[in-house]
Formats: structure tokens, C-alpha cells, sequence
């Protein structure tokens, strides 16, 4: 979690990922109803709502991968240096986000 207390998963939507999710709360979840606001089809609808439950799914996994734990830690203890940290944690970050199924 941030500091404001949004969860990392929310905080690393894109904009265009936060108005979907909006619309489709604002839609009672009805995928039928929001293909009519997105004037597009239902499975490309349901496409983008799976790519999303996948997106969240892999940044849940983030916060409790053992080797971003194990990252952090030998950061905090000072064997590694904190850009150093960073730079494994976000390239180990973007091979978790190919695991997102087109």
C-alpha cells in the first residue's frame, strides 16, 4: 500500500484502465451494457476486463513475491544500493507484466 493508503495495484492503472472500471461499476457490471457505452462488441469487452482482472492479479502477486521481499530487504540492510533495488525490482516487474495474455 501507498502512503494515501490506494493499493499499488490501483495506483499503477492507466487512466484509460480507471474510466473502464468506472464505467463498468457505473454499468451494474452488465459487459452488455458497456459494450453500448464503448460501442464495441461483447467479447472485446470481455477481453479488456480479463486483461484488467490479469493486470491486477500480477500486481497482487508483486506485493508478495519472495523476490521483490528479498530485494527490499537487502536494500533496507544496506547490502544493495536503493537505485540498484529499484532498477531489478522494476525490470523483474516488467517481465511479470509479459505474463499478460493478449
Amino acid at each position: 500500500m501507498e502512503e494515501n493508503n490506494t493499493p499499488r495495484w490501483f495506483s499503477e492503472l492507466t487512466q484509460e484502465e480507471v474510466a473502464f472500471i468506472k464505467n463498468f461499476i457505473l454499468s451494474s457490471g452488465s459487459i452488455k451494457d458497456l459494450s453500448k457505452t464503448y460501442s464495441t462488441s461483447y467479447p472485446t469487452i470481455r477481453k479488456r476486463l480479463d486483461k484488467l482482472i490479469q493486470k491486477i492479479q500480477i500486481n497482487e502477486r508483486k506485493d508478495n513475491d519472495t523476490v521483490v521481499k528479498l530485494i527490499n530487504q537487502l536494500e533496507e540492510e544496506g547490502k544493495i544500493d536503493q537505485d540498484i533495488a529499484k532498477t531489478v525490482v522494476l525490470e523483474y516487474s516488467k517481465s511479470l507484466n509479459c505474463l499478460i495474455i493478449d
